[in-house]
Order: structure tokens, then sequence, then C-alpha cells
């Protein structure tokens, strides 16, 4: 027997090694018009940034080697240019000399791949325009930037090739900017896991621009201009990521059966239209395992399969192809996402009657070192509780979760099954309950109407008149966040509390990520209150839409409208400061001593003429400011001086925060480092006792806690107006002038100052989006604070300042960063005004009170402007 396999990489080679298995007698030939017959297609992108730092690495096989070790004829070089079915055979071009010629077989089989889609518009190709589908496209933009040194990078398209190429264009130095036409990155994930990877890509300094594409590229001599929807990008070079498409002109031209995209059309077995010629890999059709429909879902391990199951069946075997269930997973910078199944879109267009439900659980054991939590959505089948699809985002572990319920789809279980699977478990790798066990739990809840659930897009519908918001978390957790209109009873608290809350009414409970939700659920129906808890918690709801605060709850009039008791106001007066002292010493703060007990840690030894360190952890991860600091001030009070504080955090105020709370305090700042969101702090205690900043007020009576005098300038810019905004700044250069070291703190109106003039792509919630349109976007929109007339009186000081050869505004703030006045914009201000980090003007450092107090106390000046 006679087989022709055009086409090498994942499907062709995984058939040409299966028929040799299969048949030592069949002469086989494999044809590729490239160089490479398999090649590692998925670790292109590591080689451009760097990880895979050997070109050899890249080729799997090599036409010799394939020889050698399957008695393949593998004829590189030579592109089979037409199939002539009536005559069983193929056309030929030997790209190397020029030469064509035919080859008859008695079996075909297609593997020709996806190329990379090119979108037509003005602009799309040049030399500085790349695609990434091979190991020549590959070395091309390796080369590129091996000899050209670019600084920047755009990169359209958000999906597996662009986020990949994103990371490691970023890896590789360069300025990176991704375009997404659609609302979220990474297509198989649905928005609301996907807003975590849009928070971890801009945490990384790669820029994001979502809902927005291209409308053409202007090339410059040795740069691109990007024209945007919304704006023009200025870059160095451009990957394009859009997507792939079959490449199927060879079926096409043979007459084969190809539907509406251009994908071949196979049966299970992988044979086309003609009973001789098979076809597998990302150029077929194929089947949706949990829908049947058919569809295009271009991926290796599908295609690897297909290659062995079109061998089985020429040699004789009849194996099937039993459809795909898209499961995939990818590398985001220190961050894993992975999917399975069905995702909530999918469900809808397939008219599934489903459910979901989100969980979020540790790595592993959450008391052995190192656990992060990692973000579950499950959605599976209401009537039956069948398991549908999961995509899971976090870190550690996120592969074999995503396995498991695969696993778990292919052998059609339900949910019920997840909560019964027995899976390995030690503290380093797992829980008792595995985030698997803890997925079906909670959906099992739901399903049985343990539970009733809320999710986070049924909040902007909940009737304030009919209804209660009620926030279980502690005041501490409330404080720092909370969702509008929302009451805090801490869970704790509730059942000495339940005749505050109007049975009447429907109560929508809140907590962190569900958990705790579920218990004052039960509490509150056995006690005769209809609830409903929300499904993900303020965890995932603020993952979406960004942290939300509302008016300080002290205040009279909630929100809802309701006046509220004051039996009510005083539940979270009084609990608060109990609260946040159970908090942060049970909750949050973990001291691990790392030496010998037996001796006086942190102090002189006399007997070995050393001092003894005591190594202290503190997991302060999920606190927003001022949680972290006070957690840190906490665990310096209990060590001992030259003890040494390793302080974990993933609040992004907390860098300047903790090295200006160091300086007034008379530690000392040692490093800071982040893997796995993660930010870690290494401070070691000084000899000076450290300030709680809860307890500030006893420093007045601490000879020891005396700051001395310092020269520099302190200014809070509170305002918002020009007149008020130009003044700071005329302040600030003069004292940077005269060598003083100048801070100025923004907060509130005075963040207005430092938007940049554009429009910023960010997602925002309804009230923040209010907030944006509102307030001035920059320097340039700021009124006067008197006599403003409509604007003509901001118009005329800056027509008065260019004739009086007074610098503007924007030339006094670039100044002042020239002059290396330090700009500190309030992240607590920012949540409330609904600004993002991107809106910001570059060069503007995020700080909370910490550091501007620190700031404050080295200062023989304070202005508050």
């Amino acid at each position: 027997m006679k087989i022709l396999i055009v086409g090498g990489v994942a499907g062709g080679a995984s058939a040409a090694a299966r028929l040799r298995r299969l048949d030592e007698k069949a002469e086989i030939i494999m044809f590729e018009k490239g160089e490479y017959i398999s090649f590692a297609n998925c670790g292109l992108p590591y080689f451009i940034g760097g990880d895979i730092k050997e070109k050899e690495k890249l080729t799997l096989q090599t036409p010799e080697s394939f020889n050698a070790r399957f008695n393949v004829d593998v004829r590189t070089m030579n592109e089979v240019v037409s199939v002539n079915p009536a005559q069983k055979s193929v056309s030929v071009l030997n790209r190397k000399t020029g030469e064509p010629y035919t080859e008859k077989y008695d079996k075909l089989i297609l593997s020709p791949g996806a190329a990379p889609i090119v979108p037509n518009f003005e602009g799309s190709s040049g030399d500085r325009i790349f695609t990434l589908r091979n190991i020549p496209d590959t070395y091309k933009i390796k080369d590129f930037i091996t000899n050209n040194h670019p600084k920047s990078a755009v990169v359209v398209g958000g999906g597996y090739i662009g986020i990949e190429m994103a990371e490691n264009l970023h890896q590789a130095g360069l300025d990176v900017t991704i375009v997404e036409l659609l609302d979220h990155v990474i297509g198989p994930i649905d928005f609301d896991m996907a807003c975590d990877v849009h928070n971890h890509i801009e945490s990384k300094g790669v820029h994001l621009y979502l809902e927005d594409g291209v409308k053409s590229i202007r090339h410059n001599a040795n740069s691109l201009d990007v024209v945007l929807n919304s704006e023009v990008i200025h870059t160095d070079m451009l990957i394009m990521a859009v997507g792939v498409k079959p490449d199927t002109t060879l079926a096409k031209d043979a007459g084969l059966t190809v539907n509406g995209r251009g994908c071949i059309v196979v049966d299970e077995h992988m044979l086309t239209s003609d009973a001789d010629i098979y076809a597998v890999g990302d150029a077929v059709e194929v089947t949706d395992f949990m829908t049947n429909a058919k569809g295009f879902i271009p991926l290796a391990g599908p295609a690897n399969k297909q290659g062995r199951i079109a061998a089985d069946n020429i040699c004789g075997i009849d194996s099937k192809y039993k459809g795909t269930q898209g499961t995939a997973i990818l590398k985001c910078f220190d961050m894993t996402v992975a999917c399975t199944g069905l995702n909530e879109r999918a469900a809808k267009i397939a008219g599934v009657d489903y459910e979901k439900s989100y969980t979020y659980s540790a790595s592993h054991a959450s008391y052995y070192p190192g656990a992060v939590n990692m973000s579950v959505k499950l959605v599976f089948e209401k009537k039956t509780g069948k398991v549908l699809g999961a995509q899971i985002v976090g870190f550690d572990g996120v592969d074999k979760r995503c396995d498991v319920i695969a696993t778990a789809i292919r052998a059609n279980m339900t949910i019920q099954d997840l909560t019964e699977l027995e899976l390995s478990y030690a503290p380093p790798y797992s829980s008792a309950k595995d985030p698997v066990n803890m997925a079906g739990y909670v959906a099992e809840n739901i399903l049985s109407g343990r539970t009733k659930i809320f999710h986070w897009h049924d909040v902007a519908s909940i009737d304030p008149e009919t209804s209660i918001l009620l926030d279980i978390r502690t005041t501490y957790e409330f404080d720092n966040g909370f969702i509008q209109g929302s009451i805090n009873i801490p869970l704790d608290s509730l059942r000495h509390h339940l005749k505050e809350l109007d049975s009447k009414k429907t109560i929508y409970v809140i907590c962190q990520v569900g958990l705790r939700g579920h218990v004052a659920c039960q509490i509150l129906r056995q006690n005769g209150f209809d609830c409903t808890n929300l499904s993900g918690g303020y965890r995932l709801y603020t993952s979406v839409f960004g942290k939300k605060k509302v008016k300080n709850y002290s205040d009279d009039i909630n929100s809802h409208g309701s006046k509220k008791s004051d039996n009510a106001v005083n539940i979270a007066q009084s609990d608060k400061i109990d609260n946040k002292r159970v908090d942060l010493h049970a909750g949050k703060t973990e001291l691990g001593k790392t030496v010998d007990n037996t001796k006086k840690e942190g102090i002189f030894n006399e007997e070995t003429q050393n001092f003894t360190v005591n190594r202290i952890s503190v997991d302060a991860t999920g606190l927003q400011c001022p949680g972290p600091i006070m957690s840190l001030s906490k665990a310096l009070k209990e060590a001992n001086v030259h003890d040494i504080i390793e302080i974990s955090t993933t609040d992004p105020a907390f860098a300047s925060d903790a090295e200006a709370f160091c300086r007034r305090t008379g530690n000392t700042f040692i490093s800071l480092v982040s893997s796995k969101g993660i930010s870690t702090a290494t401070i070691e205690k000084g000899k000076k006792e450290a300030v709680d900043i809860v307890e500030a007020s006893e420093c007045r009576n601490k000879a020891s806690q005396v700051v001395p005098e310092y020269n520099n300038k302190n200014i809070i810019v509170f305002s918002g107006d020009l007149d008020k905004a130009i003044a700071s700044f005329i302040i600030a250069n003069a004292s940077a002038a005269m060598g003083r070291k100048v801070s100025m703190f923004f907060t509130f109106w005075g963040l207005n100052i430092l938007r940049k003039p554009e429009k910023i792509n960010v997602k925002k919630d309804i009230i923040s989006k209010m907030f944006g349109m509102m307030m001035p976007r920059g320097s340039k929109k700021l009124t006067l604070s008197k006599m403003n007339m409509g604007g003509m009186g901001a118009k005329m000081i800056r027509m008065v300042m260019k004739n009086k050869n007074v610098d503007s505004l924007e030339q006094l703030i670039l100044a002042s960063i020239d002059n290396g006045v330090e700009l500190v914009a309030c992240t607590m201000s920012m949540d409330v005004m609904g600004i993002k980090e991107e809106e910001l003007i570059e060069g503007i450092k995020l700080g909370g009170a910490a550091a501007m107090l620190a700031n404050a106390e080295e200062s023989d000046m304070s202005l508050f402007i």
C-alpha cells in the first residue's frame, strides 16, 4: 500500500508514525512545503522571549531522524500543488530545484493546518509587521528584535498566540500593547473570568485596549502608526494574532466537501467525501463533544489524535474520533488560564438550560506555605447536574484541576460525581477537600435549593424598595470596599441582630467569595427570611467592576433610601475595632519562627557574641490600604530588634507605603519582589519601636518616637481648580530648585490634574463611568475657582500666562517630574472617584495614607491645597 501525507507537524507526523507501527511494509511518503516536518509549534513564542534559547530545541524531528526511526520518505521543500482524486495522484513542486513531478497513491492524508488571518485594511503588510505560524516566522521576528532593537510592539489580537507573544516580547524588553476587538481576551473563557487576566496583564506593564480595533497602519521610516478606532499608537513593530483560518485550497480545488468556513468535512473516521482521502488537524471540521454542533477548534491535542485515527482506519482498525471539547491551557506571565467544555456563551447558543457557580480555592492546604487561590467557574445542566464546562484562572495547580474536570466531562459525570471524586492529597499539593470537590459541593448546594444565588450581573437590577443588600464580612473588610447600597452586619454578629432586618424584604447576602454567605443564608432561612447568596462574592464583583465605595456606614441614610436604625449603626461601630483586631491576629498574621526557640531571639547573645535573628512571615494578601501596613505594624511590635519581616500582599500601593513607613519608624526596607500575583516585602526591625497607625495617638507620649526635623516639602492637592493647581506646581518647582525633596499627594478632585486628556479604554462600573463623564479629563479641562465664566476665565488666565512667558500648567507638571518632584496618587481616592491607573499620566506613583504621613513627618512644611 502506498500512502501519501501532505503536511507534517502534529496531524501528519503522528499519522506517519502510527502507520509505520501498524504496517511495516507500507510505502509512506510525507510532503512538507517548508523546511521542517515536526516542530514545537506551541513553543515558538518562548524562543522569541528567550525561555527557549537553542534553535535546535524547536525541532522535534528532522527528516533524517524520522526516516531512521519510521522508514518514512520525508520530502521537505516539496509542495503539493494539486490533488487529482480521479487519477489518485498529486502534483508536486520541488521548491529546491523548481522541478514538478507526480506521485500516485492508494490512500492520501491531508494535514495542511491553519494559516494566520491578516485583516484587509490599509497598511496591513510590511517589514515591521509579522505573523507567527512556523519556524521561519519565528526566526524572522527574533532576528528583527536582535538587529533593529525595537523598543515597542503592538500585538493585534488577545487570543492564545496574542497573549503568549505579548508576554515574550515584554520579556525581551519591549513596551507591549495588546489590541483586542472583543470585550475580553482569550475567547474560549467568559468575560467575568477574563477580568482577572486583564488585571494581571496590566499589572505586568502591558497596555491593554479592549473593544477596539485597527482601522489602518501608517508606515514611517523606522516605525509604525497603528490607527485604532479610539486613538493612534506609535510603535516599532506589530504582530498580527487575530486568529487562524483553515488552509484548505488543495481540498477545495480537488472537489472535496468543505463547510461554509472552509473547513474540510470529515466523518468520525476522519474520512473526507472521497473514499481514499483522509484529512486531519487544524484544517478539518470537528464535532463539539458537548452539543454535537459542527465547529472549528484548532488545537494540537485533537490534531495528534486525529492523525492516529486516520492511520488506524487505513490499516483496517475501526477507530473513531468522538468530538472535541476544547480543553486548553495558557501561560499568561506567571498566571495560568485553563478551560474545558462549554463556556457560558456556548451554552446559551446551544439552548442549554444551565447554571453556573464560582469558587475560590487554595492551590494546596492553606497552612502550608505558598498557597494561592484559584478562581473556578463551573457550568452545569440544571435538570441533571451534568458537568458542561469549566474555566480556571490562578497560578499553581490550575492544570491539574482543569484536567480532572475535562475527564469528568468526557465521562458524562455530574456535579454530584465531582463531590465524590477521591483525589490525591498532601498539604504541599492539595487540600482534603480539593478545589474540584469544592466546586462540586457549591454546585450541589445550588441545584438542591439549599442556597439560592444571584450573580454579579444581577446586582444592578435589585429593587431597593423590596430588598436588602447585606454584607456579612467583617467591618474591616467592609471598610476596605463594598457594593453600593449594602449594609454591614458581620456573620458572627448576625444571630444577635436579626431583629434589625425587615423580614418582608428579600435579603441579598454578600461575603468575600460566597462561602460565608452560604452560612449566613442558612441562618437567615431557618429564621424565616427569604435570602439569596452572591455567587463568587465581592471578590468576583470587584474583579468585574472594580472596587466600589459609597457613603460611610455611619451616614444616616443608605442608598436604598431607607433610614438605618440606631441599633444597626451601633452594630458596625461597636464591632469595628474588635473585628479588626481579631482579623489581624488570627486571620492574616502568621508568625513562623525559624530558629531554635530556646535561644533569646533577636537580641545579643553574650555566649555566642552574635545576634540571633528570627524570620517572621506575614500574609496580608487580599487586604487593601491601610490593611497591609496595619499587619506590618503589628508584626513589628511582636518582633525583636534585627528580626526580619517578610510580608506578602496584593495591594499595589504597598511598595511606597512600606518604604515610607520604614523611613519614619526607624526600620529598614530591604527589598520588594513580585511573583504570581503576590508582592513580598522584606523588612528588618530597627531599634526604634514601630508606630501602630491604629493607635497613633500613643506616639505623642513616646519620646523615643520623636522624629528629627527635616527640610522636605509636602503638598497635599485636594482641589481640582486650575488656579490652585498652577500654584501648587509653582511652589513644588521652586522648592525643588532649592534642592528640597518635594512630595505632592493628589487626592479626590486633585486627581483630575493627573488624568490623561484622551479617553482610555478601561472597564468601569456605571457609577465610575458617570464620575468620569462629569469630571474634567486632564489639566487642560480644569476650571477656575472664581470668575470661571463658563470656561472663559480659564482661557484668559492661560492666555495671560503665555503672553507673560509663564509656563503653562502642563509645562509645570513636566518640569516637576524632570526636577524629581514625587507625584503620588491616592489609591483610596482613585477607588472612590472611579479613576484607573491607566488613566493617569506617566510618572505617577501610587500611594496611600502611610506614604503621605511619612512625607509630612519628614517635612518642615505641609500645604493642603
